[in-house]
Formats: C-alpha cells, sequence, structure tokens
C-alpha cells in the first residue's frame, strides 16, 4: 500500500513540474519570473529529474544562445566585441588574482576556490564544467563552486536590471556591465533580455567573446595544478553562434525566419533559467558552506562595482 502511494505521489509531483514547464512557454513569463517558479518548485516538490538537470540546462542554454545569433549582424557584434575588449581583459585579470587572494585568507578549499574564481571572470557554470576535469576536481569541490555561482546569479538576474534602471544605464552601458559583472551566461542573457534588446546584443557577444578565455586559463590551470595531460574542453557552440550571425547577416532568406528563431531562443533561455532554480534545492543552499559563498560574493562585488563605474565614466 506505502509503495502505491509513494508512486503516485512521484507521479503527482512529476505532472506538476510539467506544469510549472509548460507555464514557462507562456510569453507573459518573464526570465526572472522563471527563475523563480523554478526555485519555488525546489523548496516546495523538489526537482523528479535532478539527476539529468545539469546536462538538460547546459544543452538548452548553448541552443538558446547560438539561436539569439540569428537576431544580429556582424557589424554590430564586431561593434559590441570591440567595445567590451578592454574590460573583459582587466576584469578577467584582476578577478582571477583577487580570487585567489580570498581564497588563502578564507582559507577556502584550494580546487573549489579556484573554481569559485573561474566562473566568476569567465562564464559560471560553463567554466566550472570546462576547468574542472583539468585540474581534477572532486564532485563535492564542483558541487560547492556551481552552488556558489549559481546561487549569486539568482540574485544578480532579479537586482542588475534595477540598478541599470535606476542609474539610467544606456542599453550599450548595461550590456557591456552585465557581460562582465554577471558570472553565469544564463543570467546575464535572461538580465538584458529584461533591459533591452540592445542590451541583449552586446551583453552576448561580450560574454561569448569571454568565453573564449576558457581556452588559455584551462592550459594555465593545467600547468598551476600539474596535470599536462588533461584534457581541454573548447566551447565549440561559440562557433556556432558566430556562424548563425555571418547567415543572418548575408543570406537574405535566414533574415525571414531569424526573427522566429530569436523568439525561439528566448523561449528556451527562459526554461534554462526555471530549470536552474528548480536545481536549487535546499541541499545546495547548505552544502555550499558561508566561506564559499563569501568568497563568490566579495570578489562578485569587487568585480561588479568597478565595472560600473568604468562604463559610467568611459561610456557615459
Amino acid at each position: 500500500m506505502d509503495n502505491k502511494i509513494l508512486n503516485k505521489s512521484v507521479t503527482v509531483r512529476e505532472i506538476i513540474f510539467f506544469a510549472f514547464l509548460l507555464l514557462c512557454l507562456m510569453p507573459f513569463i518573464s526570465s526572472p519570473v522563471a527563475l523563480l517558479m523554478g526555485i519555488v518548485v525546489a523548496q516546495s516538490i523538489g526537482h523528479p529529474f535532478l539527476h539529468l538537470n545539469h546536462k538538460a540546462t547546459h544543452i538548452l542554454l548553448q541552443f538558446s544562445v547560438v539561436g539569439l545569433g540569428f537576431g544580429m549582424n556582424v557589424d554590430s557584434a564586431l561593434q559590441a566585441g570591440k567595445s567590451g575588449f578592454t574590460f573583459t581583459i582587466l576584469s578577467i585579470l584582476t578577478t582571477l588574482v583577487m580570487g585567489y587572494l580570498l581564497g588563502r585568507l578564507l582559507k577556502v578549499d584550494r580546487k573549489s576556490s579556484f573554481l569559485i574564481t573561474v566562473g566568476t571572470a569567465i562564464c559560471g557554470g560553463s567554466a566550472i564544467a570546462a576547468i574542472s576535469p583539468v585540474i581534477k576536481a572532486q564532485e563535492k569541490q564542483i558541487s560547492v563552486a556551481l552552488g556558489t555561482i549559481f546561487i549569486l546569479n539568482a540574485v544578480a538576474l532579479f537586482i542588475f536590471p534595477l540598478i541599470g534602471q535606476s542609474l539610467q544605464l544606456s542599453q550599450q552601458q548595461f550590456g557591456i556591465w552585465s557581460a562582465i559583472a554577471i558570472q553565469d551566461t544564463s543570467s546575464v542573457v535572461g538580465a538584458a533580455s529584461k533591459y533591452g534588446a540592445e542590451a541583449l546584443q552586446i551583453a552576448t557577444t561580450v560574454k561569448l567573446t569571454r568565453a573564449l578565455w576558457i581556452i588559455p586559463i584551462a592550459v594555465l590551470s593545467s600547468l598551476l595544478f600539474r596535470n599536462k595531460g588533461a584534457k581541454i574542453k573548447i566551447p565549440y557552440f561559440i562557433g556556432l553562434f558566430v556562424m548563425a550571425i555571418v547567415l543572418n547577416t548575408y543570406l537574405p532568406f535566414v533574415k525571414i525566419i531569424g526573427s522566429q528563431i530569436v523568439q525561439l531562443s528566448k523561449v528556451g533561455l527562459t526554461l534554462t533559467l526555471f530549470l536552474i532554480g528548480s536545481g536549487l534545492s535546499r541541499e545546495v543552499f547548505t552544502s555550499v558552506g558561508f566561506k564559499p559563498i563569501l568568497q563568490g560574493l566579495v570578489l562578485w562585488i569587487l568585480i561588479s562595482a568597478p565595472a560600473l563605474l568604468a562604463v559610467l565614466y568611459l561610456l557615459g
């Protein structure tokens, strides 16, 4: 009898989960709302397919980002990449140095600290996924780093558009600032899409240009942790994103369907953020611990505040 009740409760939980998932397909559900819905699901009924969640969000995010390329053209992408290049180099180098010092000061586990730092410096969960096998990180260390990044990014998705609007940041200013200061690509795109179409294009381009730094950082990581034979994961989807921009710019028939692809990509992003939120269970919050969260938070403030001042001063 107990087994029948248990099986029924699991089935009901799955139905509720899919109902929320379908709700995310509605045009009135924004990225922040989807993330909040996911967090509510995680805290109430739990994610019934948690073991598949990381892979699903990873694939869905990549498809969504590539699809956004069909709403851009080469000239605007080059201009966005150029305007964010100096900010990118300075912020990455600063983040790596400050992250190392904070990790030592707070006595955070070395590999967890390094993954949090790299995730903050480059592109959040994607960077952590790429670097963790290079330094041979354990599952616990990876979970701590991912939990830290995703918790802080959940906050960023809500507060960054509010800060941008209160300071009356332009689309260009917000796009560059969010790409530098928000760790994970999903939250960068989510926050920028809420702010405006131009901010979305700039933020996506700058963030993916930033993501290319995974390659040299991975090489450096293998030397620092003395794992010279480690395999480096190259973010190939960035090449597909560039290809989408080129096709949309030079092939007229692609432009005709480009707007529909972009809309589908935005829906994909909304689903991605719901899935990320639904993965933030109580266990994630409790397993991360105070010191890693503190390291990630302080590092985030040390990067986002100067970046905000820089875009206000240089792009004002």
